[in-house]
């Protein structure tokens, strides 16, 4: 997702491998427009802003059907899943931008599916989808995170994380609900759907590669037991 603020550009990469149904709806309603013009509404500092609502209150959604919660999913041997550390009999790394959560790996041996349960976990940047106390009511809403704030894992469903733009997240304007002006997102678009001529060209490292393995391995000598999964910033050009 390309989104282009009044506080900068945002790019968002989507990972349908932990919650396909979300991320077809977000491609769905930027494709739509739904999202041009929305206001972020509810932002907290060291938290998330929050944006989505086609009627800029708080209190709207869109004109599809509510989501079924995909607060965790089946990582399977292919899924694309980079490990960097094991605390506490689970593994912890990244698919692609994404930094996940699972099952040690070894419960697949006694699993009938061959894989082992796994989940999105909220460090800064990532996306996550709002919903009510339903756990099955997501709508159109959603928000980035600003900090990390695990005690949302496997409560909201996440989906994808800001690899550009989280400075221009940071400095949203703040408040419950925010008094007007509001900052908004501007424009909504899929970086495929752009013409190639005005299309940003995207580069990420990758968490298969040697780039990685280096840095997970400089930072946990560096922070030893505090050593977490949201410590890794990963490199990203944007032409």
């Amino acid at each position: 997702m390309v989104i282009d603020t009044n506080k900068g550009r945002v790019l968002v990469e989507l990972v349908p491998e932990v919650a396909p149904n979300h991320v077809a709806r977000l491609q769905d309603l930027s494709r739509a427009g739904v999202y041009d013009g929305r206001t972020f509404f509810r932002v907290i500092d060291r938290f998330m802003a929050q944006t989505g609502d086609p009627t800029n209150t708080g209190e709207g959604g869109s004109d599809r059907p509510n989501l079924k919660a995909e607060f965790t999913f089946r990582r399977a041997a292919d899924t694309g899943f980079v490990p960097m550390a094991a605390p506490a009999g689970l593994e912890v790394g990244y698919i692609k931008s994404l930094p996940v959560v699972s099952q040690n790996w070894s419960w697949s041996d006694v699993t009938s599916d061959k894989k082992v349960a796994a989940w999105a976990t909220y460090c800064p940047g990532v996306i996550g989808m709002a919903r009510s106390e339903d756990n099955n009511s997501a709508n159109s809403q959603f928000f980035l995170m600003r900090q990390p704030y695990p005690s949302l894992d496997k409560r909201y469903t996440a989906f994808g994380r800001v690899i550009s733009g989280l400075d221009a997240v940071r400095v949203i304007k703040t408040g419950e609900p925010v008094p007007a002006p509001q900052d908004m997102m501007q424009k909504v678009r899929l970086l495929s759907d752009i013409p190639e001529s005005e299309r940003p060209k995207v580069r990420v490292i990758d968490p298969k590669g040697p780039w990685f393995a280096a840095e997970t391995k400089r930072l946990r000598a560096e922070k030893g037991a505090d050593f977490s999964v949201c410590d890794i910033a990963l490199p990203v050009e944007v032409r």
